[in-house]
This record gives C-alpha cells, structure tokens and sequence, in this order.
C-alpha cells in the first residue's frame, strides 16, 4: 500500500489567518497559497507515491525515465510541501525575537547580533532566483552553526543537514497580490510577523 501523505494543519484557523497574516499577505493570497498552493504539493505527492507502486524500474536511465521522473518530482513536491508547513507556523507573531531566547542567543552567537541576522537573511531571500526561498537552518551535520541560507526553486541550494527554523517564500504568488515587485518589502513584512516562540521550539527540538 502506498504511503500517504497529510496536508498540515496551520497553526491558527483561515478565518483566523485573515487578521493573523494581513501585513504579509493578502486574505486571498492567504486562502489561495495555503488551500491550493501548499495542498497541491500534498496531492502530488500521494499521486507519485501511487504510480511509484507500478513503475517499471527496470527501464530506468539516465535519458529518460517515468521512475525517474516520478523520483524528480518527489523532491520538488516533497520540498515545497514542507517549506509551506514551516513558513505558516512561522507566521502569525509580533516579531519580537525576545520571545524565543534560545535561538535569539544562537543568532546573535552566530551572527554578532540580531540586525546582523536581518540584513544577512534578507539579503540572502532577495537573491533567490526569480522564485524560491531564504532560510535560516541549522547545519547539523556539518559545522553545527545557523546559517542563513538561499533555495532556488524548492531544493536548488539546500544543504544536507540543514534542518529549517525560519523559512521565507519569495515565489511570486506569495506576495505579488499585495506588494507586487515589492520583494524585498514583503521580506520585512515577513520578519515582522514572525512567531519566535514557535521558532524557539523548533530549535530547542533540532538544536541537539
């Protein structure tokens, strides 16, 4: 029987979601990227896990495959379903980083302080290729340290290890209904309704 994955609770109601989230997004945007957007990527995957029963991986290669593209897309929709599940727990704040001490220490441990850690990240999220994201992560596997980390697309320049804290959709249809071209705009709208509560006990869980 093929795995099946869930589509995610937010961590506040869509009607909720409205008031919680209208300095970053639009309430139609908030609907739209959540219930269409981010479940999309949880359909898909359930649909790959279902073909991947019958795909014929005797036929595999490195020209073209059905497995292999099956495979190809598990990691993008698998990527973009839990960057969105991430991103919504982020949001819903008052973006005051007092309220997560723990990974406030660690930032300004890693960073020298907490403005520093602003302008890399925003810097870092601005960059993303035409869509993607900016990411703090901690490299578990490596150095141990925060990074702030640029994903073009959903994976394009993840690191293994790196287990996201913060992470910030700059994909269009995340912000142009409110901001338009204003990406670096939205960027700070996001930093300012960020949860640090939430996101200290996501670090406090993965920090080791």
């Amino acid at each position: 029987m093929a795995y099946e994955w869930k589509f995610n609770k937010r961590p506040y109601s869509d009607e909720e979601a409205k008031s919680l989230l209208k300095d970053v997004v639009s309430a139609e945007t908030s609907d739209w990227h959540y219930n269409k957007h981010h479940k999309g990527y949880v359909t898909a995957l359930n649909t790959i896990e279902t073909e991947l029963e019958t795909a014929d991986r005797s036929a595999a290669n490195g020209n073209y495959s059905h497995v292999g593209e099956l495979k190809r897309r598990m990691t993008w929709n698998h990527s973009g379903a839990l960057l969105h599940d991430i991103y919504w727990a982020n949001l819903g704040g008052d973006g005051d980083p007092a309220k997560g001490p723990e990974v406030l220490a660690a930032i300004e441990k890693n960073f020298g302080s907490f403005e520093n850690w602003k302008k890399d990240f925003k810097a870092a999220a601005v960059s993303a290729k035409l869509s993607g994201w900016g990411l703090l992560v901690i490299d578990t596997l490596y150095s141990g340290r925060l990074l702030n980390v640029l994903v073009d697309e959903h994976h394009y320049g993840a690191i293994w290890g790196g287990i996201p804290l913060v992470a910030c959709d700059v994909f269009e249809h995340a912000y142009y209904h409110k901001d338009g071209p204003g990406r670096a705009t939205s960027i700070d709208n996001f930093l300012a309704n960020l949860n640090w509560a939430r996101i200290n006990e996501y670090y406090k869980k993965y920090s080791g």
